[in-house]
């Protein structure tokens, strides 16, 4: 009792008495049972039912499947477990192979019932009818779903991602409220949790939407991709969605090629720094953005783009340089690099050539000598004067760097003579110095002679004298 001298007493008994409480009271989800449940009886099977009888069974058998069970708990209500198993397949079978089953009174009754394989051929049925399913499939309902969104259940965000999906697609009135939804679960991804299930799966529902948009593009879309899908790519865990979020990137440029360019400068501007995987990441996106861009935009966005590609290339981790120099195997982007030779190759040249000579993985120094013949036989000429001003310039360089290093052995030089000089001062200093305390201390002799003199001649029988040169008294004896 909580009301016992203990309970009063004991600190301890009270805490985790108090915390056993709260753990009862919070067991309220669909894996723990609130109140003891009475046992499942099984009911007739619906296809031996009169047809008179069989929409009461089949709401009969809806209110059964509401039942909740601990399915955490292996042991207890099996029976009961298995009916209710048994009922579920049933229903879902009667519902997919039955016409005019889904009356009016058995909407609210689905509503209630959630269970995902059923509501999916529920949604799916030639018989659903919206106009009826609006009154309890509304926007609650869909913000509870996404908020399922975030299981650790693959399956389960699965059949989510494939939920939604027919609920945009049945429910116009639904569709704006579930895009700004979406975009308010990234935006708490993006700016506030850095976590978030069920990312993938929302943007695989955003890319069938984004197929589907009309032209011209709403302002509103070409804000979601600047505004919420570019800054997604400094997102942590990249890697488990980016397939899906650059899929969605490049259905808004096949929709509307002039974004080509902001998206091309957002990424350049969100490139990361110190991840290779991320970057290995980007390159490949870049990829397909160029497989489908038009040449008017890859002129406009050439010079930032092959700049940062440049500096891919010569990226110390192999694969951000193996990735980048892949480039050279497709066609197109092949196609476009020779249109502008003349403004691209000054850009890669330097990098390039300094590649082949110097980096340490082999494997790259061969894919550098691929892309060198291939830039050359586009443009000769240019070719050959890039590598004459690059062969000038580094002979100038190194012209430089050896007047540099002469002139700090000049430095060395004069600093080693000032030392010595130094030094040979201030041994002439201290030659003087002691030359000069010798002369003070042998005039400081003489005068002390000459006073110890005149005093004798002053007092013939003194009594007490003061030896100046030890500076203590001398006491003697008179007679």
């Amino acid at each position: 009792s909580t009301s016992g001298p203990s309970y009063k007493v004991d600190g301890f008994t009270r805490k985790s008495m108090r915390k056993a409480q709260k753990q009862k009271k919070s067991q309220g989800s669909s894996q723990f049972r609130t109140q003891t449940l009475t046992e499942l009886s099984p009911l007739p099977q619906l296809k031996d039912a009169p047809s008179t009888e069989q929409q009461e069974l089949f709401t009969q058998k809806l209110q059964q499947c509401c039942m909740l069970f601990d399915f955490m708990d292996s042991v207890t209500d099996l029976k009961s477990k298995e009916i209710k198993r048994a009922t579920l397949n049933e229903l879902v079978d009667y519902v997919s192979t039955n016409r005019g089953v889904l009356v009016e009174t058995a909407y609210p009754e689905i509503s209630n019932m959630l269970v995902y394989e059923f509501l999916l051929r529920f949604l799916e049925n030639p018989d659903f009818q919206p106009s009826i399913a609006k009154r309890y499939i509304d926007q609650k309902f869909v913000l509870q779903l996404l908020e399922l969104f975030d299981s650790e259940d693959p399956r389960e965000r699965d059949f989510l991602k494939t939920v939604l999906h027919r609920i945009y697609g049945k429910f116009l009135g639904l569709r704006a409220f579930i895009r700004k939804q979406i975009n308010n679960i990234f935006l708490r991804f993006i700016y506030e949790t850095d976590h978030f299930n069920g990312v993938a799966e929302l943007l695989e529902i955003l890319g069938s939407i984004i197929n589907g948009f009309a032209l011209p593009l709403k302002a509103e879309h070409k804000q979601f991709l600047m505004k919420v899908l570019i800054p997604m790519h400094t997102g942590k865990g990249l890697a488990l969605f980016h397939a899906q979020l650059a899929y969605c990137v490049v259905q808004f440029l096949e929709k509307d090629p002039t974004l080509t360019e902001p998206v091309i400068r957002g990424l350049l501007k969100f490139w990361p720094k110190t991840c290779s995987q991320k970057e290995v990441m980007y390159l490949g996106e870049i990829e397909e953005i160029l497989d489908v861009i038009e040449p008017t935009q890859f002129k406009k966005i050439q010079e930032p783009l092959f700049k940062q590609i440049s500096r891919c290339v010569a990226n110390p981790h192999f694969q951000v340089a193996e990735r980048a120099l892949y480039f050279w195997n497709n066609e197109y982007i092949l196609s476009l690099i020779e249109e502008n030779i003349d403004k691209i190759l000054p850009i890669m040249f330097g990098s390039l050539y300094r590649i082949s000579k110097e980096h340490w993985n082999p494997t790259i120094v061969a894919l550098v000598y691929n892309v060198l013949k291939t830039l050359m036989e586009m443009n000769s000429t240019l070719f050959d004067e890039l590598t004459a001003s690059y062969k000038s310039d580094r002979q100038r360089e190194k012209k430089k760097e050896q007047e540099r290093e002469e002139l700090w052995k000049k430095l060395d030089e004069l600093k080693l003579s000032d030392a010595a000089a130094l030094v040979q001062n201030n041994s002439h200093g201290l030659q003087n110095a002691a030359q000069n305390n010798n002369n003070n201390n042998n005039n400081n002799h003489h005068d002390n002679q000459e006073k110890s003199t005149a005093i004798s001649a002053d007092h013939e029988d003194p009594v007490v004298a003061m030896d100046t040169t030890e500076g203590v008294e001398v006491v003697t004896s008179a007679k």
